[in-house]
């Protein structure tokens, strides 16, 4: 195994898409989500999430050091991707909160 990153982007990907899960069903439970946009939004950093986590998994499970380094990166940039996301999921939400 070249590097060990993949791990750690798998545990923590599948960590923050159960916050999106979360952010997700709380919208919903206060019928919240009729009036903004973080569900949709939301929905889709969630899907970037699954996609790191699948990535990083099949990083993990490949023997081929140079598919392994590839699958590796693709993850890291999904997982990325994805953080950004979920801190402008978090400024939504505190702009949401604040102007209400």
């Amino acid at each position: 195994m070249a590097n060990k990153t993949s791990q750690h982007i798998l545990n923590t990907s599948v960590n923050l898409l159960g916050f999106c899960l979360f952010t997700i069903t709380s919208l919903h439970i206060t019928d919240k989500a009729e009036n903004t946009l973080i569900d949709e939004f939301t929905s889709v950093i969630a899907l970037l999430l699954t996609i790191s986590s699948v990535f990083s998994f099949f990083s993990i499970r490949t023997e081929n050091i140079e598919r392994e380094l590839l699958l590796e990166k693709i993850a890291d940039y999904f997982f990325v991707f994805s953080l950004f996301g979920i801190f402008i999921i978090t400024l939504f939400i505190l702009l949401n909160i604040s102007f209400v």
